[in-house]
This record gives C-alpha cells, structure tokens and sequence, in this order.
C-alpha cells in the first residue's frame, strides 16, 4: 500500500505517520554525517504549506536531521527541479508539501527513474489525487508515499477501476476471433487440420466425435479469454468511473498543518507553536473559501480540545471571547474565541472593518451611497457614535466594545447579517506584542507573501489618518521593519539560500561574479517563514494588509460601478485593462482575492448558474493585464449560492480544453489549475474558447 491513512485507521499491517517519519531518521541515520542534501523539502508558496513547513523543520531539527527547504512557484519550476535533485546522489528523502497530489510521480516523467534509494513523501491538501500515485504498488509505487487523511477508504470504487485499467487487458474481440481463425495454420507438421480430418473418407461417427472435442476446446479457450477480458461494457463504465474522478473539479482535503500536527501528537511532541501554526492553516483554508463551514467546524473542534487541554486557564479566570489580554509578561497561551467577519476589526476602525468586509459589502451593498448609509444607520442604531466608529478599536471605549456582539445580535440581522460570527482562535504573545487572533494573523501573513516585494505599495502612516493636508497621508511600504533591523536569518533567506535559486553573473568590465537577483516572490516566501514565528513582523504586516484590503474593495468597487462585468452562456468575465492598482493584480494571489470579494458581494444580487450535476454556482473567470510581460493572468473561481459552501473549481480542465482548442499561447506558473497565464493578443480567442468548453460547469 503506497498511501498512509490516518493513526485513527492504522493497523499493524498498515502503517501511518508515525512509521513514515521513522523511516525518514532511520534512513538519515544511515547516510553519511556531512549530507546536507539527503532531506529536501520542496514546498509551495502559500500559508498552509508555510505553516506545515516551518513545523516540520522543527521536528526535524529536534532530532537533528539536516535538512533544506526549497520553494517551489509551479509545476514548470518543479520539472526544473526535478534535474537539479537527479545530481544529487546523496538525496534519500524528498518531501513535497501541498504539491504533486495530482501527478503520476512513479511514471518516469518525474521520479520513476530516480535511484532506487529516494522516497518521495507526498502532504498535500489538494484534490483530486493522481489513483497511480495511490495504488500503483511494485518497486517504485512503494517509493511514492501519500499522507491520506482517510479520505481514500471511501475510493475503493476508483481503486477497482482504475486496477481493472491498468492491470487487466483491454477488449478485443477481433483479436481473440483471429486466434481462433489461424489455429489450424499454426499446427505443427504432421497434425492435420479440422477441414483435413472432416474428409470423406472418414467415418461420420469420428467425424462427429473430433468435431464436438474441438468444440470443447474453443470454448474452453473462449471461457479461459473471457475471464481474463474485461467486457467494452465494463471497460466502458471503469473509465467513466476515473474520468469523473479527475474531471468534476479541484478542491480541498485536510490541511497540510493538520497532518503534521497529526505526526507531532503522534510523537507526543505538541506544544503551544505547532497547534498555533495547525490552526493558522485552518484558518487560511477557511477564509479563502478552499473548505466549507462544515468542515471547518469539524476540524475546529479538535483544535478546540487541543487548546483547552494545553492551555488550561488559571483557577478563578474565565476566558472572554471579546476582549482577550496577556495574564502575564510571559503568557503565550492561545485562547478560543468568537471571530467576527470584520476585517482587521482589532487593529482597524470599526467603520473600516466593517466597509472592508466582503460579507458585510454583499449584504449591505456599500459600493453604492445608499448601502454605505446603511452602515452608518446600523451603527447609529446601534448606539455607535460617528467619532467612536472612526477612531481605531483599541482606543474605543471599553463598554462599547463589550456590548458590540451583543447589540450586533439584537439589531444586525435587521439588515441580513445573521452570520457575523464564527468560532476561532487568539494568542497573546506577552510583553512582545498584543494578542492576535489567527484571522488577523493569517491575512498579515498572506499580504506578505502575495505583496511584499515584487509591487510598489502604499501603506497609512501611524497616527496620520487625520492629519490634514500637511500631516496626513502614507509612506511606502519597504518590508515592515528597516534593513538593519532585519534578523540574519531572513537576509540569509533572502539572498538565495537555495542552489534553486542561484545563478552565476559576469560583469563585462572586470570579470567579477555577482550573484543574479532571487525573484521577488522567493523573498516573499522567506519573509513569510520567519514571520510566522515573530509577533513584530506580523503586526507590521497588518498596514500592509490593510492596504490590500483597500485595493480589492476600490477595484471591485469600480467594476461594479461602471458594468464591467459581462455574462457569458456558462459564467461571468471581468478584464482588467487600464487602473492605478493594475501591476497589483496581475499578482495571481491577489486576483483571486479580488475574485473572491466579487462572488460575496453579488451574490445575493446575480443569478447564480445551474451546473450539470444540478448545484448551483456563480462561476467567475478574471483577467488582469501583466504590462512588463505581455500577458494576461486568468483567475477562475466558482462561487456556492450559500455563504459557507464551496464548490468545485471545474476551471482547470476548462483552462486546458479551451487553450488546446484555440492553441493559444500560455502558461501554467502556478500549481493551480484555475490559474493561468495567456498571451495578449490570444485573450479573446481565448475566452471564445472557453464559452464553448464551459457548457458542463
């Protein structure tokens, strides 16, 4: 068996993660002490796989395994990759986190003709699954190890088709006709045929008696060949069986924090960092509407006893889901809470937060005058000063903020809000930093890899926001903290740490080598790493954020305002051509964001389409000019009729039937598939294309 279910499934005869991470020391253990390069983790650019990365370092650091952690942007950077680790004969370990679920890692495009010493650890939370990764067994199959989270018993159907594929023969009744035809020409000599035996010279009772023995034989071979054959009806119905399973959609399985902390119980190694970074990726998952409210209640809960059994609370002291403090210089605990759907509310104005929510936005309409109103009425109604609503939350009064939840209980579902709140986390970081709840904590981090570098962005100046003319304003965001308060690790990071990211220049003048500018979004990715674990960076983070959040809502707003939305037979399109904010979202990242604010704020207001399987979506396809390159980035996000629902994104394969259809110039630099890269001038063709491919989704 080439895939790891949970300890929860696990049998003597079926090993977990705990074997798995065994076998990780034990084959260090025999490696030669200077290989640097025998653990490599190959990890993807986005919170869960950061939060799941920087966890599983530190187990491996506690039992002294080196290691490297490479990030990796795509599938076009990992087949590059995949060169560079073929040189690397000391390599016995390779860990991809949240990448290569969906490819056929034991054929020889990838890691199939790889030493027979490598194991390939797949923890990757996205879905579908490639069924030749998952029950291709022999030498190299059992090389290829899938951290499951259970949810491949319930896949016994495709196992079955896709074995009976790959393993049984196809039907041809032609072929199987044909030997029987030629039998008589390839007797041996000597042996006469069936039409020499039946001579008139020969008895007809021999005649009779040789006649019903061959018979018996032809059918005891066609009995032999019909048990060995599958039939085309059931050839038929084995391959629709595995065609929808890669074809209804892409989505989203256990977090790949989750499945490290999973490891680290089962080690009995869990402490208050790594529930806080399993958490983090929940959270990620959830607000980026990867998993569905059902879901994240169901893993929420587990999080919630692991809290509460590691972060008991002293005799005598209750936990306050509104106003969360540090007990101590020292506390570091982490605290259940309720986490309103406000932006940044603990760190904005309440007014702010609640214009910057997507949820409050589709609700209340505040892209137009009217709906802006009606926040203020709900505010005022609420007994919210206009004064105390504009000035940032921690300096509002302290009964204000304790009647808040109870007051939007009592007047907010007047105005359709009846979902403000859902269960979350907090952790106070003692005399460090304030308390910072994990949705704040994930949008500071996911700013930080998306527009750290790599865009100019402008950030609001402390305490300028009612300066006036000569004191208001902002200042340009330049990486949080000065350079020369930056920690030697993230200078280290960022100036290449990985043989991945190196390259080797000349000057033409002198001949000396300098090393080639790392991308942008490496150094994004290092930042990030670091920060998950420093409470100053990430406070610093939240300007940036805030920023974003302004953006998305000032270019949402604009669409909505002038019409630029056009619908399509199967789904709605969006070009973005000509703003301010344009090399802003050419970031796919934040394209998606923005893709994401659309579906929330209209979803009460646009028909949603009914999809072929009878749910009903509200599917948005993207486009942003990229002007330095040339190109357009296509986002495409399906949106569910409820708020707390996902959908699967059927985008990817209508990406590729739609660019193989109209052979336009692309690229895929992301390992999602619902994210590409087209060629200027084959945009339109390209979206033609894509109406006529979209009829099933």
């Amino acid at each position: 068996m080439v895939y790891l279910p949970p300890p929860h499934l696990a049998s003597a005869s079926r090993p977990s993660y705990g074997e798995a991470y065994t076998n990780i020391l034990v084959a260090h253990r025999r490696s030669p002490p200077t290989s640097a390069s025998s653990v490599i983790l190959l990890v993807a650019p986005d919170v869960d796989a950061l939060c799941a990365a920087k966890m599983l370092a530190e187990l491996l650091q506690q039992d002294d395994v080196m290691h490297r952690i490479i990030p990796v942007s795509g599938v076009a950077e990992l087949e590059s990759m995949k060169e560079e680790l073929a040189t690397y004969t000391q390599l016995h370990t390779l860990i991809l986190v949240n990448m290569g679920a969906i490819l056929d890692l034991p054929s020889s495009t990838w890691f199939g003709e790889f030493s027979d010493k490598l194991t390939v650890h797949v923890i990757d939370s996205t879905r579908p699954q490639n069924l030749g990764s998952l029950f291709g067994g022999g030498e190299i199959g059992d090389r290829i190890v899938i951290w499951d989270d259970g949810e491949v018993e319930n896949m016994e159907e495709e196992r079955k088709a896709w074995e009976a594929l790959e393993y049984e023969p196809e039907p041809d009744s032609d072929e199987v006709d044909s030997d029987f035809d030629s039998e008589d020409e390839t007797l041996p000599q000597g042996v006469q045929g069936v039409d020499e035996v039946f001579s008139e010279h020969t008895p007809s009772h021999k005649r009779r008696s040789l006649e019903g023995d061959r018979g018996r034989e032809k059918r005891q071979k066609l009995d032999q060949s019909q048990t060995s054959r599958m039939s085309r009806e059931q050839h038929a119905r084995y391959q629709a069986i595995v065609d929808k399973h890669y074809t209804s959609g892409s989505w989203y399985g256990q977090s790949a924090s989750t499945t490290i902390y999973i490891l680290a119980t089962v080690l009995e190694r869990v402490d208050g960092d790594l529930l806080w970074l399993s958490i983090l990726g929940l959270t990620y998952q959830y607000t980026t509407a990867r998993i569905s409210r059902e879901s994240y209640d169901k893993y929420q809960s587990i999080c919630n006893d692991e809290v509460s059994r590691l972060n008991p609370l002293p005799t005598g002291i209750t936990n306050d889901v509104d106003t969360i403090s540090a007990l101590s210089p020292d506390d570091l605990s982490i605290r259940a809470t309720e986490e309103l759907r406000f932006t940044l509310f603990r760190h904005w104005t309440l007014y702010d937060a609640m214009f910057h929510s997507s949820y409050v936005a589709g609700k209340l309409g505040v892209w137009k005058e009217r709906g802006r109103k009606r926040l203020t009425g709900l505010l005022a109604k609420m007994g919210f000063s206009i004064p105390q609503t504009q000035q940032p939350y921690a300096h509002m009064d302290l009964d204000l903020k304790h009647q808040l939840r109870s007051k939007l209980d009592a007047i907010a579902p007047e105005y359709g809000l009846i979902e403000l709140a859902y269960p979350s986390f907090a952790r106070c970081f003692g005399y460090r930093g304030p308390p910072l709840s994990a949705a704040d904590a994930v949008e500071a981090v996911s700013a930080l890899l998306d527009v750290a570098g790599g865009v100019t962005m402008e950030v609001e100046a402390e305490g300028a926001r009612h300066g006036g003319e000569w004191f208001g304003g902002g200042r340009m965001w330049e990486g949080g903290r000065r350079a020369s308060d930056e920690s030697p690790q993230t200078k280290k990071h960022a100036d290449g740490g990985t043989n991945a990211n190196r390259d080797v220049i000349g000057d033409g003048t002198d001949g000396a080598e300098e090393r080639a500018e790392v991308p942008w979004w490496v150094k994004n990715f290092w930042v990030c790493y670091d920060a998950l674990t420093d409470i100053v960076t990430l406070c610093d983070a939240l300007a940036l954020s805030m920023s974003l959040h302004r953006a998305i809502i000032r270019q949402g707003t604009s669409i909505i305002d002038k019409q630029d939305i056009r619908t399509m037979r199967s789904h709605r399109v969006v070009i973005l051509s000509q703003g301010p904010d344009l090399a802003l979202f050419a970031h796919p990242g934040v394209l998606s964001r923005l893709a994401l604010w659309l579906i929330d704020a209209l979803r009460d207001k646009l028909p949603c389409t009914k999809l072929a399987r009878g749910k009903k979506s509200l599917p948005f396809v993207l486009a942003c000019l990229n002007e330095r390159a040339g190109t357009y980035v296509v986002v495409g996000v399906m949106g569910a009729q409820n708020f707390g629902d996902v959908r699967k994104n059927e985008f990817g394969l209508a990406f590729i039937n739609a660019k193989d259809r109209c052979n336009a110039r692309s690229s895929h630099n992301s390992f999602n598939t619902s994210v590409l890269e087209i060629d200027q001038d084959d945009l339109k063709v390209f979206l033609e294309a894509l109406c006529e491919v979209g009829e099933g989704y």
